[in-house]
This record gives structure tokens, C-alpha cells and sequence, in this order.
């Protein structure tokens, strides 16, 4: 909070910025911290960087010797610790100049992986609840330090002032804040005591909250450890059977959620310990959860997204770490190299225990798959060892119903696999019928996950679905059929031409299926980019180039000769109302498809339904 100088500068003299101090408290406010509630984070955190230097300068204190206390009653919040303190020098250098910090000076420069902050702005969060800051503080450094007390107001000014020994027995620091009217929200007993327990249940060092309910001024109140035990996964226990259900009532507790298992993380080498907690249900695709990121036991972020890689999204993490760097909110984590690290680390904890599942415990990886299969896929596309593991293990829509690839295999040794979801709708029946085996390849990484099947059996042979192949296996008609048939499927083709659609008849099962559409998106773009092509170039040109193109892909109505409503329609002899039949046909077809109809098709449904509405009635009268 430093002042201007008043007095006049020379020309040409360097100047200094002159800082709005409330405009600074705005900016923070809005767009370096998420709410105001940080003010106790920062202030909890200053409290515990201050003890971790006391304990630096006197390591021979027992643990627990020096702690932090808090005290809220509705008129003050006040934030009290035993640590290293601060002179009267310290007080001018590191309180009176914004974005100085004590944790930067020269002297401990080489300790700063110690502390949890490292900006030296945090104090400033305060003015978000409050107009003055006051600190009163002893130095530890010296052992007849005077009291320093500082006193910071919200429209920048400040007093500094030397108190006798007295003033303040113990070394360390007290820091005391007269909430604002409107602060009310964050600042009340209940509220102080839960963001305390919310940001510090994991801190290494003993914290206690006072509501002065049981004295003044905080004085013989009655005061509550806000983190009376260590993290769960450093406290002992008689088993491993207790162990892991504690991990996992705790992962319950903080996520609101019984996981499907627990799972250690310990990373030694940047000090981070921690469970992953396996979601019970399955998760959105492309939907990721926050997690939970204590540093040094000071809670960072409840939504640390960049934690875990992308396809992890079937577990929400809590971890402590000790070398993981925040940005200068706090809130979130740098994004460097030890992060990056740290990710693949855990990435790998987590693909172990994929591992484990699959060789010792089928019945957590079955329900496990049938929750995420999907993050399973996503992993085993680029990673080839869960590949081998798993493939044969995860579910897949096909003729057969959902099954694995293993079982399917054992079925059909040729398995073949459609490119969309409403290509194997359009064939699943008939295929089935038929006795080919067809994967729905239409979902996310299936196609691609299905080909690589004969990795892990090579007797397996995979193969893309093609019309030709569908066709190959339905049955011709005899001769006398398909002659009497001729004049109903020449007025077919003409009628469904306008849709580049040919039309043959067959026999097939199911014999409740009067027709089948094949029709591929591949062939459907590949018509319409060639009509596009056609209307471009016009002309004498576009006629050349026209039969020059190879021709494109149409689309083929097969009619069933075992379905007796097909076999009346074949018999018709009405030009019109064969017209009308087989477009008909065709309409229900494609709806049975389930892809998106063209206008066109929409209209001809609708005028074919409504001109045989109109027949039937007309033959009844």
C-alpha cells in the first residue's frame, strides 16, 4: 500500500504507480478470486507459512507446540498464530508495499517450497469482508522484539507503531478484522467455523475455532479442534480390510457418493498421498469432474480438473501434495512440468488398478465395465497393453445383443461391423436373420476397437459391412416370380428414381419385414456432392464430365417375396397405385432405418399414406 510522494518531480525523473487501492480490491474480487470467503483461506494460510518458519527456526519444538486459533463471535473475526512473527522492518517491507512478500525475501528465498503462498497479495482478500486490517505482531527472530502493531484501512492508508513486549507476550501474529454490514454471509460464527473446517480439515499443524460463546473477547470460550485428526491415509489401522473402508467412508463423506472402490495414490517424489474414489454410475461422455487438491494440507480447489488426463473421468480424486505449484489465486494449479508429470503418474496408478481388477477381481471389473465402458474404450484406443487386457472384456452392441467381443467371436468367426449407428439399424433384423454377426460400429471408438480384435485373436477375422455382402446372403426369387413381378418393379424403379434408388426383390426373414433400405451415409454424401457437382459445371461440359464421373452409389430397396403384404403389391396392375405402394414401401423403410429424413421422403410418406387412405376408401364406397 504504498503512498505517492507529495513531492514535486523533477523532469525527466522516474515516477512511481500510484495505486487505487480500492479499485485493486475490485479487481480482486471479480477476477482473481472466486468468492469472498478466500479472505480466511489467505489468512489460515499466512498462519500456517509463519508456523512452518518457526518450527525452521526452532526445529527442536515438539510437534504441535506452536498451533493457529481462530475466533469469530458476529462483531470480529480474529485469526491468531505462534509463528515466526514479524519486526518492525518486516511490517514496513512486507504489510506496506503491495505484491512484496515476506515469503520472497533474500533470507528464506531457498525455503519457498516450504510455504503454501507465493505471492504476497493474499492479505489484501481481507478488504473483500472488511475496511481495516489490524495486525498486531512479535517476532520470534529476537528474543526482546517489541510488539509491532500495523493497522490497514481500505482506502490505502495505514499506521505502523512499536508496543512494549507486553503488548503481546508470545512470539507471532494476530490478525483481527471488523466485518462489514454486508460481510455478514461470511464472517458469522457458524460460517467461519465451517469454511475452516472446509479449507483446513487436512492441516498439518493443530487449528482450533472459538465462537466465544463460553467467554469475552474470546477469552475462556470453549474451543473445537477444526482438524483433529491427520488425513485418513496417514493414520494406521489394525487391517487392510479397515484401511480400505475407511478410504472409502472418507471418499463418501467428501464426494456424497459410496465408490465402486477406492484407490491409493502415493507419489514420493513431490510428496502427494490421496485416494482416487471409482464412480458407482456411469458418467456423460465428455463430462469431467473437479477434484479435490489440498497443498501442504491448505485446500487449493475443489474442481482441479488437470489433475487427471481427459479419460479418467470415471473417478474423482482427493489429494495433498507438497510440490505442486498454485497459480496466484490459489485456486488452481500452474500448468508446468511437474504438474504434467504428476498426471501421468497418477494415469498410471489408475491403469494399474484396471489391471489388478482384470486379473484378480471379475466381479468389480464386470460392474465396473457396465458403468464405463466408455472411458474404457477411450483408454484402450490408444493405450495397447488395457487393449489386450480388456477388449475381450467390454460390451458392444450386436446381433446378438450386448456382449462382449469375446463371446461374439466364439460365434462368428467373421465379424463384421457397420460404419453408423443407423447402418446397423437398418440391417440388425435381416442379418441376424441371415446369420451374420454385425457389431455396431456407429458409437464412439466401437469401430476402431472392433478391428483391432484379431490382435488379440488372431483366428478372428473383421471385416466393414457392405451392401454387397448383406445382399450376397438374401435368396433370389425363382424365375416365374420374378418375371410376374416385372412390370410392378419397373413401375418401382420409376417412381423411387428421384431418391437414386433401385429396387429388387428377394426372400428373406424376418417374414414380418416387408422391405429392406440399404442405404449408406457414405453413399447418400457421395450423390449429393455428385448432383451438386452436375448443377455447377452445366452444360456441354458437365455432360462430358458427367459420364466420365464414375457413377455414384444408389441406394436399393429390397422388397420381401415372403411377405404377404409385399406379395399383393408385386400383383397390382394400377399403374398408380403400384406407384403409390412402393413409395409407400420405401417410406416405411426408412423410417424402420432411424436416420434423419429429407424433406422429400417426409412429403412422400405423407402423400403416399393419404392417396392409399383415399384408395381404400373409394374401393369401400
Amino acid at each position: 500500500m504504498t503512498l505517492p510522494d507529495t513531492a514535486p518531480t523533477p523532469p525527466g525523473a522516474d515516477r512511481t504507480f500510484q495505486v487505487d487501492l480500492r479499485g485493486l480490491v475490485d479487481l480482486l474480487s471479480h477476477h482473481l478470486y472466486s468468492s469472498p470467503r478466500v479472505y480466511l483461506r489467505e489468512l489460515m494460510q499466512n498462519a500456517v507459512d509463519a508456523l512452518t518458519a518457526r518450527h525452521t527456526l526452532e526445529p527442536a519444538a515438539p510437534t504441535g507446540a506452536f498451533g493457529v486459533r481462530l475466533y469469530a463471535d458476529g462483531s470480529v473475526v480474529r485469526v491468531e498464530d505462534d509463528g515466526v512473527g514479524l519486526t518492525e522492518a518486516d511490517v514496513h517491507s512486507f504489510l506496506a508495499t503491495i505484491g512484496r512478500s515476506s515469503k520472497r525475501a533474500d533470507r528464506i528465498a531457498e525455503q519457498r517450497g516450504d510455504f503454501i503462498g507465493q505471492f504476497g497479495i493474499g492479505l489484501l482478500s481481507c478488504f473483500l469482508v472488511a475496511d481495516e486490517i489490524h495486525v498486531l505482531s512479535r517476532s520470534a527472530r529476537t528474543p526482546d522484539a517489541p510488539a509491532v502493531e500495523w493497522r490497514g484501512r481500505g482506502d490505502g492508508s495505514y499506521s505502523v507503531r512499536t508496543l512494549p513486549a507486553t503488548a503481546r507476550p508470545r512470539p507471532g501474529t494476530t490478525v483481527t478484522l471488523t466485518p462489514r454490514a454486508d460481510a455478514g454471509e461470511w464472517t458469522s460464527p457458524a460460517q467461519v467455523h465451517a469454511l475452516a473446517r472446509h479449507f483446513g480439515s487436512l492441516l498439518r499443524h493443530p487449528v482450533t475455532f472459538d465462537d466465544g460463546t463460553g467467554g469475552t473477547n474470546g477469552t475462556g470460550g470453549t474451543a473445537t479442534s477444526v482438524n483433529p485428526e491427520p488425513a485418513p491415509w496417514a493414520r494406521t489401522y489394525p487391517t487392510p480390510g479397515a484401511r480400505s473402508r475407511a478410504l472409502a467412508a472418507y471418499g463418501e463423506e467428501v464426494f456424497g457418493f459410496k465408490p465402486l472402490d477406492t484407490i491409493e495414490l502415493d507419489l514420493p517424489a513431490v510428496g502427494l498421498k490421496g485416494i482416487a474414489c471409482v464412480l458407482p454410475e456411469t458418467v456423460p461422455a465428455g463430462r469431467r469432474h473437479g477434484h479435490r487438491v489440498h497443498v501442504k494440507g491448505m485446500l487449493l480447489s475443489e474442481q482441479a480438473e488437470e489433475i487427471l488426463p481427459e479419460w479418467a473421468f470415471f473417478v474423482r480424486c482427493v489429494v495433498d501434495a507438497e510440490s505442486l505449484r498454485p497459480t496466484a489465486s490459489r485456486e488452481s494449479l500452474y500448468e508446468d512440468d511437474t504438474l504434467a508429470a504428476v498426471r501421468d503418474a497418477l494415469a498410471e496408478r489408475l491403469r494399474d488398478w484396471i489391471a489388478r481388477a482384470a486379473a484378480s477381481d471379475p466381479e468389480l471389473l464386470h460392474r465396473f465395465l457396465q458403468a464405463h465402458h466408455l472411458a474404457v474404450k477411450s483408454l484402450a484406443v490408444h493405450d495397447d497393453e488395457i487393449l489386450r487386457m480388456l477388449l475381450p472384456w467390454l460390451p458392444f452392441e450386436t446381433t446378438d445383443g450386448h456382449t462382449t467381443l469375446d463371446e461374439f467371436a466364439r460365434t462368428h468367426r467373421t465379424v463384421l461391423v457397420t460404419s453408423s449407428v443407423e447402418e446397423f439399424r437398418q440391417v440388425a433384423a435381416i442379418a441376424s436373420a441371415a446369420g451374420l454377426g454385425v457389431v455396431n460400429g456407429g458409437y464412439t471408438y466401437d469401430r476402431e476397437l472392433v478391428h483391432r480384435l484379431p490382435e488379440i485373436r488372431p483366428e478372428a477375422t473383421v471385416a466393414d459391412l457392405d451392401p454387397a455382402t448383406l445382399t450376397a446372403h438374401l435368396d433370389p426369387v425363382d424365375r416365374e416370380t420374378e418375371l410376374a413381378a416385372a412390370a410392378y418393379l419397373a413401375q418401382a424403379r420409376d417412381a423411387l428414381a428421384v431418391f437414386d434408388c433401385d429396387v429388387a426383390l428377394r426372400t428373406f426373414q424376418p417374414v414380418s419385414a416387408p422391405a429392406l433400405l440399404i442405404d449408406s451415409r457414405e453413399a447418400r454424401h457421395e450423390r449429393t456432392r455428385s448432383q451438386l457437382a452436375r448443377e455447377q459445371e452445366g452444360g456441354l461440359w458437365g455432360d462430358i464430365l458427367g459420364a466420365l464421373r464414375q457413377e455414384a452409389p444408389r441406394a436399393q430397396l429390397i422388397l420381401n417375396q415372403l411377405n404377404p403384404l409385399v406379395r399383393t403389391a408385386v400383383s397390382i396392375d394400377e399403374p398408380e397405385l403400384a406407384r403409390t405402394s412402393a413409395e409407400a414401401l420405401y417410406g416405411q423403410a426408412a423410417m424402420l432405418s432411424r436416420r434423419p429424413l429429407r424433406p422429400a421422403e417426409s412429403s412422400l410418406i405423407n402423400r403416399s399414406f393419404l392417396d392409399l387412405l383415399a384408395h381404400a376408401l373409394r374401393k369401400d364406397s
